[in-house]
């Protein structure tokens, strides 16, 4: 060899190089496992605080070198050493965050999915586990709970009845077993023991145990016959099929022997019994089949299924009334009782026979003879009955039933003509009797009733009813004799002479003699007895009658100072009832008692216009004529008689009212006022003006002023006297903000508006009135005009600090920032705004109108649940329900809200617009109509229209349709 001496080989036999790392060389780094660390997460306790972790998490270059030990743990740990970190220098540190240093905050919770809840996410104890359950949670809870309530009740109804149709036509395409074999059943019942006896026991044929034991015995094994050899075999009848040659175990070989059947026996058999049942069903005469396929089930369901308990039961009833009817043979209920149990078991033939054996045993009891009648045909109830008659003759039920079977109205008088000779005094059979006569029969039969039954009121009163006027008269005097207490004989006589035409003396006589004799015979009848039988003449178109009845008993039992309220309910209850009559009898009572009360002068008015709704007006005018009559000094009467007159066309008679009215109250307000009315609405605007002048100075008040004004704005030449008159009324009354309102929108209406004179105006009158909210909203609308959001802000901040907690100007403050594009102020201050007046209407109902389409629904509900009895509130719920297309709930809201105030123009603005729209013409012009008879006069845009100069002469009818066209739905298609 050369001098480099014997190359050694190194085979590592005495361990691995200082510094040496498996794997360095060709690439390969280290890396750490999920089972070298351990869980992510220490054990919880059960108090459920974590525990120390079993292992302690690895530190820099985890994995590499010796454990460290673990205390409670013999041995090393498959952690690192303690000495230098492991790893490091070997290519471990720094990769995948192994080689970083330990931190001590690291979380070591347990992330793992079998901790993951929905709605808690990774927790053990719930992420409001320690948060107490307070009445804020309480009704979120009851609000979702209805939310899901409303969701699962939508289409309930019809999904209710897709799962019933389905189940259905599943019963009519697979039907029950019990259903097909229910005929089959109930034969089941008339089978005696014996034939139960010789039913054989059924075997156990089931494959489920079937063995093959037998067959390994016999050491063969028999295989199924192919469908080939039944289908070559098929045009033979028959067939000789031989079974194959199994081998058994012993290598013996059996034979099989050969198997003959009859392939189309079967078949045959199966035909016959199905020939057999078409057969029962078919018509004997026609051969059409009398099963009907629609009621086959039907009548399948009404097949009585007794049950186990049941026949235990009527076992149980069969045996006590066994012995009730043994103990105590008279006693028909219990003979009636067992009869009914047997019918219910279906065994009406041994029902028939018990029956008869109570008619046997209890031949007195009419009900015994009625029942065993009513279980048999008609044929032989009659029989029955007439045995029955022979025991109890004097039986009216029994008689009655008899008549009843017979089916020519002949026979049934027969009958009855019987049985009236042995119950001459039952008024029953007489009434049963007079039913099946003419008109002519009936009298003379009731003539013969009321011979045999004078005590009988209904007989008198028929056979009145069918007399003349004379022999009614003489009727009821003798009805009248034969009954003294009874009071309808005597109001029967006072309607006889109102349908004769006497007058009203004759009627009033009879009734005051009523109560004399009534009470000469010690008739009890308190008032409220009377009020009804005047109800009950009104009713049977009696009304003079009606009127002399409650003449004559209203002040029975009345205390002379409860008089005026007592009467008052008693007209309000009858009103509340449909008898406009009764009260207004009851007005015209009152009022000769009380002539100078004016609240039953207006409320016999205001009955009377309805009574003579659609009718002739006189009787309204004839009753006001009275009424000023009676109360000259009611100015309120005075009015309403103009305004009446003058409604129906006659204008000088109206002129004649008012100089009536002046002449008794020479120096009304209303009355100069009304009058002034009066020639302005005629076009005498000359006479306006003078009767305007005459009044400033013979009965000036703020009012008159305001209206001479109103009249020069109208029709005066010249802008000039207008404002002569209101600056000259503002001087004299100077605390009147209706005079500053208008003299401020007259210089803001000039044709060259002088906003400063306007302005001057508007600060003049709140100084001199804090209190008006129209004239500080009037000021801060020409503030925003003149000098902006800004301006006008302060004016309504100023405005609210005199006025606290008024929601008129929260609501216009609130709209200025609408207006100038500040949606955040403007909620800002809806929401102060609640706070300081959280039961306004107009808020709440602003709140909704202003809420995003996504929470209008939620404002709503809140608004409701503060004031649901508010109209503007119920209004905007309408509209929110309209521009949802639930048109049923919006026309339900459009008349609560109506009805909650019909004096609010704007609502019926929205439901004319409504009808129009979503509706018919129809329905739109009956709401028109109820829109002129309740005559309203507030609303926001109700306002804005109508105190329009060129609309303030417009009528009722005119104004809806004018205001409707300014609202947003009007544009809608």
């Amino acid at each position: 060899m050369s001098g480099l001496g014997q190359r050694v080989r190194n085979t590592y036999a005495s361990g691995a190089p200082a510094n040496y790392v498996p794997g360095l060389g060709r690439g390969a780094v280290g890396f750490t496992t999920r089972s070298d660390i351990g869980p992510a997460r220490a054990p919880m306790a059960q108090d459920g605080t974590q525990e120390a972790p079993f292992l302690p998490p690895a530190g820099r270059g985890a994995g590499r070198g010796r454990g460290m030990e673990v205390p409670g743990r013999p041995g090393p740990g498959p952690g690192p050493g303690p000495g230098p970190s492991a790893g490091r220098g070997s290519g471990t540190a720094g990769m995948g965050g192994f080689g970083r240093e330990k931190d001590e905050n690291e979380d070591f919770g347990d992330y793992s999915e079998t901790n993951y809840d929905e709605f808690s996410g990774y927790s053990s104890r719930g992420l409001f586990q320690d948060t107490p359950y307070d009445a804020d949670d309480k009704e979120a809870d009851d609000v979702y709970e209805q939310v899901d309530e409303r969701m699962d009740s939508r289409r309930k109804r019809r999904r209710e009845l897709k799962q019933l149709e389905e189940l259905k036509r599943a019963r009519k395409e697979m039907p029950k077993i019990s259903d097909q074999f229910a005929d089959l059943k109930s034969s089941l019942q008339q089978m005696s023991d014996a034939e139960w006896e010789m039913i054989p026991d059924i075997g156990d044929y089931s494959l489920k145990f079937k063995t093959n034991t037998a067959l390994q015995q016999r050491n063969e094994m028999f295989a199924p016959v192919p469908d080939s050899v039944l289908g070559a075999s098929a045009g033979q009848s028959t067939t000789t099929v031989s079974g194959t040659l199994t081998p058994a175990g012993n290598g013996a070989e059996t034979p099989s022997s050969g198997v003959t059947s009859s392939v189309t026996g079967l078949a045959g058999a199966r035909g016959a019994q199905l020939s057999h049942k078409l057969d029962k069903m078919s018509d004997s005469i026609s051969g059409q089949t009398v099963v009907d396929p629609k009621g086959y089930l039907t009548d399948l369901n009404s097949l009585k299924l007794t049950s186990d308990a049941e026949i235990g039961d009527i076992k149980k009833a069969r045996l006590l009334l066994r012995s009730v009817t043994m103990t105590n043979p008279k006693h028909g209920p219990g003979w009636i009782a067992a009869a009914r149990l047997e019918e219910v078991a279906g065994k009406i033939v041994q029902a028939r026979k018990i029956i008869a054996q109570g008619c046997e045993s209890c031949p007195t009891q009419e009900d015994v003879w009625l029942e065993a009648a009513r279980l048999q045909n008609p044929e032989n109830a009659k029989t029955i009955l007439a045995k029955a008659v022979r025991h109890v003759p004097k039986s009216v039920k029994v008689w009655l039933q008899a008549a009843q079977l017979e089916k020519d109205d002949e026979l049934k008088k027969l009958v009855m003509r019987r049985a009236l000779e042995f119950i001459p005094n039952s008024v029953k059979l007489w009434k049963a009797l007079i039913e099946l006569e003419d008109v002519d029969g009936a009298r003379i039969l009731l003539g013969r009733a009321v011979e045999c039954v004078p005590q009988a009121v209904d007989l008198w009163l028929a056979l009145a009813r069918l007399e003349t006027y004379e022999n009614a008269k003489k009727t009821l005097n003798k009805a009248r004799a034969a009954i003294p207490t009874e009071p309808s004989i005597w109001i029967t006589a006072a309607k006889l002479e109102e349908a004769q035409g006497n007058n009203l003396d004759m009627i009033d006589r009879i009734i005051q003699l009523a109560l004399k004799s009534l009470q000469k015979h010690q008739v009890v009848m308190n008032r409220e007895v009377w009020l009804k039988e005047a109800e009950a003449c009104e009713q049977a178109d009696a009304p003079l009658t009606c009127a002399a009845i409650v003449r004559a008993s209203l002040d029975v039992g009345v205390d002379p100072e409860d008089r005026k309220r007592t009467w008052m309910d008693d007209a309000e209850n009858s009103i509340s009832r449909g008898a406009l009559l009764t009260a207004k009898a009851i007005y015209a009572a009152a009022l000769k008692v009380f002539p100078g009360k004016k609240s039953i002068w207006l409320r016999a008015v205001a009955l009377e216009k309805r009574v003579q709704e659609g009718k002739s007006p006189e009787p309204v005018e004839q009753l006001l004529q009275k009424a000023v009559t009676c109360c000259p000094h009611a100015e309120i009467l005075w009015l309403m008689a103009a305004k009446e007159v003058w409604t129906n066309g006659s204008v000088e008679n109206a002129r004649l009212i008012l100089r009536q009215a002046f002449s008794a109250n020479p120096n009304s307000e209303a009355i100069w006022l009304a009058a002034v009315k009066l020639e302005w609405e005629n076009d005498e605007i000359d006479l306006a003006r003078a009767l305007l002048a005459k009044a400033r100075a013979q009965a000036p008040s703020p009012h008159v002023w305001m209206k001479s004004v109103l009249l020069e704005r109208e029709c005066a030449e010249t802008r000039k006297d207008e404002e002569d008159l209101v600056l000259e009324g503002i001087k004299l009354y100077s605390d009147f903000p209706k005079l500053y309102m208008m003299a401020g929108q007259f210089y803001e209406a000039l044709d060259t508006p002088n906003y400063e004179n306007a302005k001057k105006m508007y600060r003049e009158g709140v100084q001199h009135c804090p209190k008006s909210i129209p004239l500080w909203t009037l000021s801060s609308r020409l503030e925003e005009k003149m000098n902006g959001v800004t301006k006008a802000r302060s004016v309504l901040e100023l405005a609210r600090l005199k006025n606290p907690k008024n929601d008129v100007l929260w609501l216009e403050a609130a709209r200025l920032e609408a207006r100038w594009d500040n949606p955040k102020g403007q909620e800002m201050l809806m929401a102060k705004a609640l706070q300081e007046c959280p039961e306004s209407g107009i808020l709440l109902a602003e709140s909704i109108d202003i809420a995003p389409r996504a929470q209008q629904k939620r404002a709503s509900f809140t608004a409701l649940k503060k004031k649901d009895n508010d109209p503007s509130v119920c209004l905007s719920v309408a509209k929110l329900f309209w521009q949802e297309r639930k048109y049923s709930k919006a026309r339900k809201w459009l008349e609560r809200t109506v009805q909650l105030d019909s004096d609010f123009g704007d609502a019926w603005a929205h439901y004319y617009v409504f009808e129009l729209k979503r509706g018919s013409k129809e329905a739109a012009e009956k709401i028109l109509k109820r829109a002129v008879t309740s005559d309203p006069h507030h609303g926001e845009k109700w306002t804005r229209v109508s105190k329009q100069t060129q609309n303030r002469r417009k009528k009722t009818e005119e104004l809806v349709k004018l205001v409707s066209l300014t609202l947003p739905f009007a544009e809608q298609p």
